[in-house]
C-alpha cells in the first residue's frame, strides 16, 4: 500500500483508464466507424454519424440530484453507469482526454496550469489561454501546442481514416493552444449561440456517410464556478442545457447518435487555505501550478521531504499529498506517463478532499474566491455521464 494511503486512511477515486474514462469515448465510437485500432471498450459504438455533447461542468451526481431540472438528460441516464473524468478532473486535461482518446500521462495537458519548457526556459502555462500563468503573453510561439502535444489526436486518426470530424465551439477557440494541441484534425466550425451548436451539429451530420462531431458547451461551469453547483442559476442552466441536448437528438439522421458526456463534476468550496498567505506552504517552493483542488508543487532542490512535510502538516487530512512517483504509481494518471510529461507534475501533487481548495489570493484572485471548484479525485468531481441517444 502506497504512503499517502496509510496516512490519510482513505483511497481516492482512481480514473478507470480503458474501461471507463473520458478517454475512451471517442475510441470507443470510432471503432463502430471502422477506424484502425479503435476499440469499443464502452459498448457504445454502432452510429456511424455521433455528436458528442461535452457539457463543461455536468457531474454525474449533480446530474442525479437535480434530476428534475434535465428531464431528457435524467430518461437517458435511467439504467446506465457513470464514467471517469480522468485526472485532473479539469477543463483542459478533460478535453485532451476526449479529444486525443488518451489518458493524461500520454496527452502530458496534467493540470490547468502546468510547467513546459520552451524556447525561454520552463514556464507555468495556463493550457486553457495558453498564456503564461500571469496572463501576460501569447505562448503559443514559444511553446507550440503540436510540440507540447506531439502524439496524432484521435480527430486526426479518425481523419485519416475518412471519417469527417467537425469542431463545434465558441470562435474564441478556434486557433487556440488547446485546440491545435488536442483537437487538431476537426474541422473548426465557430458558434455564437447555442442555437448554432444545434443547427451546425444537424448540418455536419448530414454531410457523409461517417461523421464524429464534438460540440461543446460551457456555461454550466461558468455558473457552477461563479455561484456554486447547485445553485439557482446552476439548475436554471441545466434545465437548458437538458432542452440543448433534446434538440440536437430531435435532428439526429436516421441511424445518428448523440453522446452527452462531461468534463468533470464540481464541489462546493468549505474550506480555504491560502498559499500567499501561509510561510508554511511557500517556503521551499519554487513554482506552484494546477488549481485550488489540484496542485503540481514543484520544489527547490533537495526540498521535497521537507516541503511535504509542512504541506501534510498544513493540511492534514484536506488533501492527499504524494510524491510524484507515488502518484504515477498509484496511476493517477494513466498506465503510462511520458518521459516528457514526468517534469510537468510535480514534485509533490496535492489532491483536495472534502471542500478543501489551496488558493492563492494575490496571484489567483479570481480563482481564490469562487464559490464552486472542480480537479481532485473524489466522485463529486470524477463521475461524469455517458449519456446515448439514437435515432
Amino acid at each position: 500500500m502506497l504512503r499517502f494511503a496509510r496516512v490519510v486512511g482513505m483511497e481516492p477515486l482512481l480514473p478507470r483508464y480503458g474501461a471507463g474514462a473520458l478517454s475512451d469515448v471517442v475510441p470507443s465510437l470510432l471503432a463502430g466507424m471502422g477506424v484502425p485500432g479503435a476499440v469499443d471498450v464502452l459498448g457504445i459504438s454502432g452510429a456511424a454519424r455521433v455528436c458528442v455533447l461535452l457539457v463543461d461542468g455536468l457531474g454525474w451526481e449533480l446530474l442525479r440530484e437535480h434530476a428534475d431540472a434535465a428531464p431528457f438528460l435524467s430518461s437517458l441516464a435511467r439504467g446506465r453507469e457513470a464514467i471517469t473524468a480522468g485526472f485532473p478532473s479539469s477543463t483542459a486535461t478533460s478535453v485532451a482526454a476526449l479529444g486525443t482518446g488518451l489518458p493524461t500521462g500520454e496527452h502530458g495537458i496534467v493540470g490547468y496550469t502546468f510547467a513546459a519548457v520552451g524556447a525561454d526556459g520552463e514556464e507555468l502555462v495556463n493550457a486553457l489561454s495558453w498564456q503564461r500563468h500571469t496572463g501576460q503573453g501569447d505562448l503559443r510561439s514559444v511553446l507550440v501546442p503540436e510540440e507540447v502535444q506531439p502524439t496524432p489526436t484521435a480527430f486526426e486518426r479518425a481523419a485519416e481514416a475518412g471519417v469527417l470530424v467537425k469542431v463545434l465551439a465558441s470562435w474564441a477557440f478556434q486557433g487556440s493552444g488547446l485546440t491545435r494541441a488536442v483537437l487538431r484534425g476537426g474541422e473548426f466550425v465557430g458558434a455564437h449561440a447555442l442555437g448554432d451548436l444545434v443547427s451546425g451539429v444537424a448540418s455536419a451530420l448530414r454531410e457523409r456517410d461517417r461523421v464524429l462531431c464534438y460540440a461543446y458547451h460551457a456555461d454550466l461551469d461558468a455558473l457552477g464556478h461563479g455561484h456554486g453547483p447547485g445553485s439557482e442559476s446552476w439548475v436554471a442552466q441545466l434545465s437548458v442545457v437538458d432542452r440543448l441536448a433534446e434538440l440536437i437528438s430531435e435532428r439526429l439522421p436516421e441511424g445518428g447518435a448523440l453522446v452527452v458526456t462531461a468534463d468533470h463534476g464540481m464541489v462546493r468550496v468549505t474550506d480555504r487555505v491560502d498559499f500567499d498567505q501561509e510561510p508554511g506552504l511557500r517556503e521551499g517552493v519554487r513554482l506552484l501550478g494546477g488549481e485550488p483542488r489540484v496542485r503540481h508543487v514543484h520544489v527547490e532542490p533537495g526540498a521535497e521531504d521537507a516541503v511535504r512535510a509542512r504541506w501534510t502538516a498544513v493540511l492534514g487530512e484536506r488533501a492527499w499529498v504524494v510524491s510524484r512517483a507515488e502518484a504515477i504509481e498509484a496511476g493517477w494518471f494513466g498506465p503510462r506517463v511520458a518521459d516528457h510529461v514526468r517534469p510537468r507534475v510535480g514534485d509533490l501533487v496535492v489532491a483536495a478532499r472534502g471542500g478543501a481548495v489551496v488558493i492563492r489570493s494575490a496571484a489567483e484572485p479570481l480563482l481564490s474566491v469562487f464559490p464552486g471548484h472542480h480537479g481532485s479525485l473524489t466522485a463529486a468531481e470524477q463521475l461524469v455521464p455517458l449519456l446515448v441517444s439514437t435515432r
